[in-house]
């Protein structure tokens, strides 16, 4: 019996730990979502790392987001960190950019 309430109270402090991140943040997660439905075919699931057709983009300043996803260019001065035309813009977007750079971050 003593070991049931050692697996119950292990499963209830489980409960305890700190969420995973950008659950905390609904702007964060809303980004999560988009760049789940949108990026990920290209970006790869893990925004932090390259894809397989796009760079990394997790820290991506908010002016390059919203230039490439709504315009499909770059903002002027900016280097592209692959030369490629490959990302079509996502004009429907536009209204979604800072819950995506949100995620980003």
């Amino acid at each position: 019996m003593r070991w049931l309430a050692v697996v119950v109270m292990a499963v209830a402090l489980g409960g305890c730990s700190d969420p995973p991140s950008g659950s905390t943040n609904p702007a964060a997660e809303r980004g999560r979502q988009i760049y789940l439905a949108q990026c990920v075919s290209c970006h790869g699931p893990d925004p932090a790392s390259a894809g397989p057709i796009g760079p990394p983009i997790k820290g991506t300043p908010p002016e390059v987001i919203e230039s490439k996803v709504v315009r499909g260019t770059y903002p002027p001065g900016y280097k592209p960190k692959r030369p490629t035309a490959a990302m079509p813009p996502i004009a429907a977007l536009a209204p979604d950019v800072p819950a995506l750079v949100e995620f980003l971050k």
